[in-house]
């Protein structure tokens, strides 16, 4: 069985931009061509692909299509800049879609990015995910590679280690003197207020782990912002996880302290991307690897 490119186009920019209207527009044809080349893909693999919901997302069938959608597209983008042919208005740039947590994102992992966007010709597609669930959208075909927590290899995809991201426990001495004087333990940390970046942030069960105290309940705050969870921090709102990297000019000048200085948290981070012979990817992982060996603590090696 064939598969047809315009209908392949379709379908991954329906599930780029979330519904037909803006496919079409992406793809400068009218909604009505969308929705018919859409049908005629279905028709041909037998199956339901995209679930007509807003935003549009794919069946089980069609994120096992999605990826090779993008593979496709990636392929050809890569083909038509090495002979100098061009894209034309449903080819476009070279896209690259893209997970990081935001706290790499924030710090080292845009100087990579930097190295690889020489020019207008290709463009990033970042998803902002938190890094014990961003291997998700890789199995889901959303991107084409990811910073993650997880070292096992995803099918069809390499991983290989970047490094450890240190974090800290930090709070303003006033917020360590007033919930924490006689220094942290289970009573204090039920009841000291937590920051917390949304809700898929396992940084500070981990942590209270660590004092075998995971079932604990303190009041957190939920605060999906990189500068505003600093600033909270710096508030005496709560005391939350931070990158070590964040926070040397406030430790430096006695703003914040680690409440738990005998406890830090390590997460070691992963390069995960797809198998396949890509030249962009390759700079990239490059590209990649280089930055996270300046930002980043070296990696564990095996034992």
């Amino acid at each position: 069985m064939k598969t047809d490119n315009a209908q392949l186009a379709a379908f991954a920019a329906v599930l780029r931009s979330g519904s037909f209207e803006a496919a079409a527009q992406a793809l400068h044809v009218t909604p009505s061509a969308v929705s018919q080349r859409i049908r005629l893909l279905e028709e041909r693999m037998g199956q339901v692909l995209l679930q007509r919901s807003t935003p549009c997302r794919p069946t089980p069938a069609g994120k096992a299509l999605a990826r090779f959608a993008e593979q496709v597209s990636l392929l050809e983008a890569e083909m038509l800049g090495e002979i100098g042919a061009g894209g034309g208005p449903e080819v476009g740039p070279l896209r690259l879609p893209l997970a990081v947590n935001a706290d790499s994102l924030d710090s080292w992992f845009m100087s990579a990015c930097q190295e690889v966007l020489t020019d207008a010709a290709v463009v990033v597609d970042l998803r902002v995910e938190d890094q014990d669930h961003s291997a998700v959208l890789l199995r889901e075909g959303s991107v084409m590679a990811a910073v993650s927590a997880s070292p096992q290899a995803i099918q069809g995809c390499s991983v290989a280690p970047l490094g450890i991201m240190r974090y800290r426990a930090m709070a303003t001495p006033g917020f360590v003197h007033r919930y924490f004087p006689d220094g942290v333990a289970s009573a204090s940390l039920s009841r000291a207020p937590m920051l917390t970046f949304n809700r898929k942030d396992e940084l500070p069960v981990r942590f209270l782990g660590q004092f075998g105290e995971r079932a604990l309940t303190p009041p957190t705050h939920f605060i999906p912002s990189t500068l505003g969870f600093l600033e909270a921090l710096k508030s005496g709102l709560g005391w939350g996880m931070v990158p070590e990297g964040f926070i040397g000019e406030q430790v430096a000048v006695g703003d914040l302290v680690d409440i738990a200085p005998g406890y830090p948290l390590d997460v070691a981070l992963f390069w995960h991307r797809w198998r396949f012979a890509s030249p962009v990817l390759d700079r990239l992982t490059q590209a990649v690897r280089g930055a996270a060996a300046r930002g980043l603590r070296p990696p564990v090696s095996p034992v």
